[in-house]
């Protein structure tokens, strides 16, 4: 066989498969890098009966039961915005039924994709657990929030960027994110909407996410197939071509207290360009500041030494009271968002050039920074109001606040800004 002929047509295949994989990610981004951004994490999970997704009160109700003294939110939204309302079993003090809002609405993504707009939020990662893989009705409803969330991210010109939430993966079963990625690609075109595209990427690939690796307290997770997804997201010449964001434990550089005593969480790290610890409850407002001197700084040193950018989490408060009753109600306290602006100036002044907020719309455990109702249902089940002494989208803004601080556009601050 004509030796000039087969390589002529292997250096065609592999110009045919740069192209192809090329083809694949949206050759140019309004967000071509997550450095000056503060991104927020998006659940998109709640449903609500008749809502049209047949998966009932989901992400409300505890044991099957949205009624009181059985649910899992601890925050109640405030719906003066949402176009499209569910009556639920909850009455207010006045005997007025109390509503929800289902994330299967189209209607309910665009505003909350509105209000990043409105409010100078640079986007969210698009919440996507393993256990949705194996599951057609979860998938059916995690497929329709998605879609309408890059409808709504290129009509605002918000970023959006995919995170998967591996943690409860059966390490046997790791290629189904792998074939749910080309599903995205091709179908939903997650990375692709051409000259529209405001999908997040960083170091000029497609940032893809993932998280739940080697935390000591989740059943999987474990290292061996992080490998193997890693290098197809890395190196496939048609999927591949993607930049890493890995969340990860809290005392991952040490392999502390939240991580799996496995050393070679390190050489996973090394394969990653953004470092995103979970730093949710590791921390109140009085004992943050030893816990950044003796982590976020050091942490933010090892990754400056090798090459990775970092991503640190902030959160506005906690609470689970009602999903978990042994813990107590209003947990890790906001104060009017002192608590929040502090970790924002935290981060900031450790160094950090990127953010991650968590999380946008979890109201089931208290940490979301959309808007909050000062007026809670009452009965048996516990809500946290919003303080009435700060109007109601108070972290929205702080949340725009904290991006313009953080790419210079106002002046450095400790002091939390106060609106106009």
């Amino acid at each position: 066989m004509n030796h000039k002929y087969i390589l002529t047509t292997l250096i065609l295949l592999v110009i045919f498969c740069t192209v192809s994989a090329q083809n694949k990610h949206a050759e140019k981004s309004k967000f071509m890098s997550y450095k000056g951004l503060v991104m927020a994490g998006y659940q998109g999970w709640f449903n609500c009966e008749d809502d049209g997704a047949d998966r009932g009160w989901t992400h409300y109700s505890k044991g099957g039961k949205f009624e009181d003294g059985s649910c899992t939110i601890d925050y109640w939204p405030e719906m003066d915005e949402y176009k499209v309302k569910y009556k639920t079993p909850f009455k207010f003090e006045d005997g007025s039924p109390a509503y929800v809002f289902s994330s299967f609405d189209e209607s309910t993504v665009d505003l909350h994709f509105k209000w990043m707009k409105e409010y100078g939020i640079d986007g969210v990662f698009m919440q996507r657990f393993f256990s949705v893989l194996t599951s057609e009705n979860r998938i059916n409803h995690n497929d329709k929030v998605l879609a309408t969330a890059i409808k709504a991210a290129n009509k605002y010109g918000v970023a959006i960027c995919l995170m998967y939430d591996i943690g409860s993966m059966e390490d046997d079963k790791y290629e189904l994110v792998m074939e749910d990625w080309k599903h995205l690609v091709d179908d939903l075109k997650l990375t692709n909407q051409k000259n529209k595209t405001t999908y997040l990427f960083h170091n000029e690939k497609p940032l893809v996410a993932f998280w739940g690796i080697s935390s000591s307290g989740r059943e999987h997770g474990h290292i061996p197939d992080i490998f193997n997804i890693m290098d197809f997201f890395k190196n496939d010449p048609v999927y591949g071509g993607c930049s890493i964001h890995l969340g990860i434990p809290s005392r991952w550089r040490t392999l502390g207290s939240d991580t799996r005593k496995d050393p070679r969480l390190h050489e996973v790290i090394k394969q990653a360009d953004v470092v995103h610890p979970w730093l949710v409850g590791r921390y109140n407002e009085e004992t943050y500041e030893a816990y950044r001197q003796e982590n976020i700084i050091d942490d933010l040193k090892w990754c400056n030494e090798n090459g990775k950018s970092y991503a640190p989490t902030v959160f506005p408060g906690f609470s689970w009271y009602n999903m978990k009753p042994n813990e107590i109600s209003d947990k890790i306290p906001r104060n009017k968002g002192e608590f929040y602006w502090k970790q924002i100036v935290g981060a900031i002044e450790s160094g950090a050039e990127m953010i991650y907020v968590a999380m946008f719309d979890e109201i089931d455990e208290g940490t979301a920074i959309i808007k909050i109702s000062q007026k809670v249902p009452v009965g048996k089940s516990i809500f946290v109001p919003s303080e009435k002494e700060i109007p109601t989208d108070h972290y929205l803004w702080l949340t725009g606040m904290a991006g313009k601080m953080l790419r210079g556009e106002i002046p450095f601050s400790k002091k939390m800004p106060e609106r106009n």
